[in-house]
């Protein structure tokens, strides 16, 4: 679809880059020339991403463990990357979600996703923005969103409310930092099945649940499609296009679809075995990262 040197030689960086939708792009950068930065919480994940992208397409890919709710942390590994040479592109796709319904949400849970998705994607963001507006660098920033940044959604209300704001820091910096060069745009995916994110959205991969019908092409996204349009909003050439937020779903949220509301028809005791799914899933993930 576009030319392999498309990226040549940018600097990208991707939060969330060893695994799902931040791997996928990172692979489509690194095929059309990009070298990339990909930082997450598990290192052996990370390395594992790094090496296979690198001996795939020979491009350069570092790899970095960090928590992005730690700003002092974000703001050294940013200045480390910069010290040799300024970025081209960021991508915030580092995220944190489950379902619940929100009465039984704690105070801590509530925070696990808003530090992660709100105050991280805004740590990263000013670290990298701040330091091309320094350099009189130009750039290009993706924030990684979702549909319910329109309409809300219930069970996942600490991501719609932290997506929100993100939506809301796409459109103001794309207003406030043009001047500098810097474009600011976001992607809201439709259902496109990652395995760390079904396991805490879809636990026991329902596939009965009606989501597909609410879904006017009938089908889940396809991988090559998400990241056609990550590298397009990450190319020259179309730099008019700033403070946007593209769905790219099916025409899901369209529909009325896109949210989590067919989850009332669950029982007590099938939130209780959707949760112990969950903890399984986070039982899992803090095992490999240790």
């Amino acid at each position: 679809m576009f030319k392999k040197d498309l990226l040549q030689n940018k600097r990208i960086l991707i939060t969330g880059g060893g695994t799902g939708l931040g791997k996928e792009m990172a692979n489509h950068f690194a095929e059309h020339g990009a070298d990339l930065f990909i930082c997450g919480r598990r290192e052996n994940v990370l390395k594992e991403t790094a090496d296979e992208i690198s001996e795939k397409f020979n491009r350069k890919v570092n790899y970095q463990t960090l928590d992005i709710r730690a700003s002092k942390d974000v703001d050294d590994y940013v200045q480390s990357i910069f010290d040799e040479s300024p970025l081209d592109g960021l991508v915030n796709n580092a995220a944190g979600n489950f379902i619940s319904p929100t009465k039984d949400l704690s105070h801590k849970g509530f925070d696990a996703i808003a530090n992660i998705v709100f105050h991280g994607t805004f740590y990263m963001t000013h670290s990298v923005g701040k330091r091309w507006i320094e350099t009189s660098t130009k750039g290009s920033i993706i924030n990684i969103l979702t549909t319910w940044i329109w309409t809300g959604s219930p069970y996942v209300v600490p991501s719609a409310m932290s997506k929100s704001g993100i939506n809301a820091m796409t459109q103001s910096l794309a207003a406030e930092w043009g001047k500098y060069g810097i474009k600011v745009n976001g992607i809201a995916p439709g259902p496109f099945p990652t395995k760390g994110a079904w396991e805490r959205l879809n636990p026991g991969n329902n596939e009965d649940d009606g989501m597909m019908s609410t879904v006017p092409l009938g089908r889940v996204g396809q991988m090559s499609e998400l990241q056609n349009l990550a590298t397009f909003l990450m190319a020259d050439g179309c730099d008019y296009l700033t403070g946007q937020t593209i769905a790219i779903d099916g025409a899901q949220y369209l529909t009325g679809g896109g949210t989590f509301s067919q989850l009332d028809k669950l029982s007590d005791d099938d939130w209780e075995n959707m949760r112990k799914l969950i903890r399984d899933a986070n039982n899992k993930d803090k095992a490999d990262r240790s």
